[in-house]
Order: structure tokens, then sequence, then C-alpha cells
């Protein structure tokens, strides 16, 4: 069975940590978790800094943050007991991933038995198609025209990671 946290911003909420560190095969100090992020610029990494600051503070010692912006081997990578994947343009982000393949990795190491840790685009991600990361004044744009939205289908809904009920009528309609 797979394992998902689908989440708006990581492990923020204590009761979603809890939850998490409760589904780890392996004490949390021996666990390894992979981030993937496609941080472009200054702001994004301040997020993936915070993001490997949450993971650090939960005991994981063994941390490789994998920043699509920056060249990588995809099949240099061991199946880790976590896949962190961070938020950010959900177009581009799914986009860069097919372009490198880890893709394939994530989906096939889930399948395995990794955890997978979705933050925002992360979770979008995870669905059956990212479509819902356009919906709303507050949606992604699709800057680079990805025209195959067909996310993991890990799960079997979409998430919408930054709901609010201002969005409601925009997103229904």
């Amino acid at each position: 069975m797979k394992k998902l946290f689908l989440t708006s911003a990581g492990f923020t909420n204590n009761k979603i940590s809890d939850k998490f560190l409760a589904e780890l095969i392996k004490p949390v100090s021996e666990s390894s978790i992979l981030i993937v992020a496609y941080a472009q610029n200054s702001d994004e990494e301040f997020y993936v800094n915070q993001s490997k600051t949450e993971i650090e503070q939960l005991g994981f010692k063994t941390i490789l943050i994998l920043n699509m912006h920056q060249p990588f081997n995809v099949s240099s990578l061991a199946q880790p007991d976590v896949v962190y994947v961070c938020g950010g343009n959900t177009f581009a982000i799914l986009n860069k991933l097919r372009e490198t393949r880890l893709d394939q990795f994530i989906i096939e190491n889930v399948n395995k038995g990794s955890i997978y840790v979705g933050v925002s685009a992360g979770s979008i991600i995870a669905g059956p198609s990212i479509e819902i990361a356009g919906w709303g004044s507050e949606g992604d744009k699709n800057d680079i025209g990805l025209s195959d939205l067909k996310g993991f289908n890990l799960a079997n809904v979409a998430v919408l990671p930054h709901f609010h009920e201002e969005l409601k009528n925009e997103v229904e309609g």
C-alpha cells in the first residue's frame, strides 16, 4: 500500500508530522529522505531551506536535496525511505521531473515502499492530473505551455492545497 502525505505546507502542523513519523519503518535517525526541488530563485531557495530545517528538526540525519535546476544523474540515486517533493510552479516542476526522468524514479520508489510527501505543487503532482493547479486567481500560470497534464497518479484525487473560502466561487465555476 502506498503511503502519501499531501500537504499545503509540509510539516508545519504537528498532527501531520506525528502521523508521518509513525509511518516510518525505521527510526527517523536511520531513515533517508530525498528532497526534490526546482528552486530557480532566492525566494524558492528559502522555502527549500525551510523544508530542510523542518526535516532536520524531525530527526532525519540522511538528507539529500536534489535541486533540479542543477545537473544530476538520476541513475546514481538509491531508493530513499521518503521522497519529499517541494512546491513552486506545478507546471514547471512536473515538466522538469519528466525532462530529468526523476518522475519515473519517484513513481517506482513509491510503488516499492518509499513514503511520498508532497508540499503544495508536490501534492498536486501526486494526483491523476495537475489541471487543478491553474484554477482560480491564485492558480499557477502555465507559462511553459505544458500540454500533458497527467500527474503521477499515486492518488486518485486532485488536491487543491491552498484552498480557502474566498476561492470557492472561482474554483466551482
